[in-house]
């Protein structure tokens, strides 16, 4: 077969044609590149994907950094800090994949230069993302009322059994004195002293597992400094980052996945609660004038208020003298502050009795039947959801189990071979059973038939519940969560 005759040669040709060709040397990888040069855009690609030696794998593959076998395997604790508490020996399959990929994507997708960067002079788009915020709570939600008044579960006595056996699994739950100092390793969902600091940490937290929270936490600490004395003492500097560009805010908290809403939703709040502060200062300064709740502070209260506003350091501690409906109205104002971590913060921070539902919550009280299925939500009423839930909740649980049902809850829903959101009855340790078996009813395909030992009065299975279930399944074991914006 002839050799192949390249460009270079047919030029060389064309201006010696009295001349006979020479033999050509072997190509260094200079002329190498430069006979690529000219090849066609596919030549091109193809010998630039091509290395000398063989590959032992795909070449085009992309290769994935190792996932830290910790996060997985660690038995996690009880949620806020608790501390270590007994739990069932953890041989869990591993995520799905689809799970796996949205939360990848969530940690490492930066967004695009437009959205993290703002016009120079202006707060970073805190301002504007202000002017979204919510003017009221527009959750649909009425205090002291449940949106399912005609449905007569939980009882009180359903309560405190399932607080008995879970306690039996999962260790006796009993809400603190007082609140520990804040820790500066993990973000937890609220309990810390300040108000402030345990409305981010929970905001923080959301949509993401507590260790991608805590490293977004770890990382504010080194980008920002700490607060050295005060109510907010070994905390986040947060007057630092209402000041600090987005960007910034942006850059350190990626790591804890869903970074662009979370640090837009940071910066408005902070910017939010230093006007506040500034005008409750002038207001108290004013003799004639007292903001909300003051006239119930102590006069070293308002003055180490005052003091506090004048200082730019930034506190949501005036909270503590609101009702729990009053402080719960205030911080579901805020962007990206939704029911389950305003409830949070009135359960673990201010410590009044609220029973805050997140994603593990929620399913089991439809595993339950503390909320009604579909096919018995009567006409008018609002479809089950987190929200509604917990106001359903709120008004059914009796204040004393609302602690520990939230902490045996999540927990349980993690740990339990039957009630994790990606199980079913032919994943592993499915046998071991489960300590309220006989209560609930679970529904998802892959959950298994369980109607034969439903407790009487629980309702109908639900089609359209196993759909959502499924879906909600692909997210929910990324740890104690919000949607997204929460709203």
């Amino acid at each position: 077969m002839a050799p192949r005759r390249t460009r270079a040669s047919v030029a060389a040709a064309t201006e010696q044609l009295s001349s006979p060709p020479t033999t050509p040397a072997p190509a260094t990888k200079r002329a190498t590149r430069q006979s690529g040069a000219a090849q066609t855009p596919a030549i091109k690609k193809e010998s630039r994907s091509t290395p000398a030696t063989p590959p032992t794998t795909n070449p085009r593959k992309r290769t994935r950094a190792p996932v830290k076998k910790e996060d997985d395997v660690k038995d996690e604790e009880l949620p806020h800090n608790l501390g270590s508490m007994p739990s069932p020996k953890s041989d869990e399959a591993p995520p799905a994949k689809k799970r796996n990929t949205r939360a990848k994507k969530a940690n490492t997708v930066k967004p695009k230069v437009e959205d993290v960067a703002d016009a120079a002079g202006k707060l970073e788009g805190a301002d504007e993302h202000m002017k979204k915020a919510k003017k009221g709570n527009n959750y649909g939600l009425t205090p002291g009322q449940t949106p399912y008044p005609d449905w007569p579960h939980p009882t009180p006595e359903e309560c405190k059994e399932v607080v008995r056996l879970l306690e039996k699994v999962h260790g006796k739950v009993t809400q603190p004195k007082e609140i520990k100092p804040p820790s500066l390793t993990t973000a937890g969902c609220g309990e810390v002293p300040s108000v402030l600091d345990a409305l981010i940490r929970t905001r923080l937290s959301a949509a993401t597992t507590g260790a991608n929270s805590s490293r977004a936490f770890q990382s504010l600490v080194k980008t920002f400094g700490i607060i050295d004395t005060g109510v907010g003492k070994g905390s986040v500097n947060w007057n630092a980052v209402r000041l600090a560009p987005q960007q910034k805010v942006f850059e350190a908290i990626q790591c804890g996945g869903l970074a662009n809403a979370k640090s837009k939703d940071i910066k408005a709040i902070l910017q939010s609660v230093y006007e506040e502060n500034q005008a409750r200062a002038a207001e108290l300064k004013d003799s004639k004038k007292d903001p909300a709740g003051a006239e119930g502070e102590d006069p070293s209260e308002k003055k180490d208020e005052i003091s506090r506003a004048d200082e730019e350091v930034l506190s949501l501690d005036h909270l503590h003298l609101l009702s729990n409906d009053e402080a719960f109205n205030k911080m579901t104002k805020y962007p990206g502050i939704g029911p389950k971590t305003a409830s949070c913060v009135l359960l673990f921070c201010l410590q009044r009795p609220s029973f805050a539902v997140d994603t593990h919550v929620f399913r089991l009280c439809r595993y339950l039947g503390w909320v009604p299925p579909d096919s018995e939500v009567k006409k008018g009423q609002p479809k089950v959801d987190r929200n509604t839930t917990y106001s359903h909740c709120e008004v059914r649980v009796p204040d004393e189990y609302k602690y520990p049902l939230h902490q045996l809850l999540i927990k349980h829903g993690k740990a339990c071979p039957r009630c994790r959101a990606a199980t079913g009855m032919s994943s592993e340790r499915w046998s071991e059973g489960c300590p309220i078996d006989h209560l609930v009813k679970r529904h998802g395909a892959k959950k298994g038939d369980m109607g034969e030992s439903v407790t009487a009065g629980r309702g109908k299975r639900r089609s359209k519940a196993d759909e959502s279930e499924d879906e909600e399944s692909e997210m929910s074991d990324l740890g104690s969560d919000d949607d997204v914006d929460d709203e």
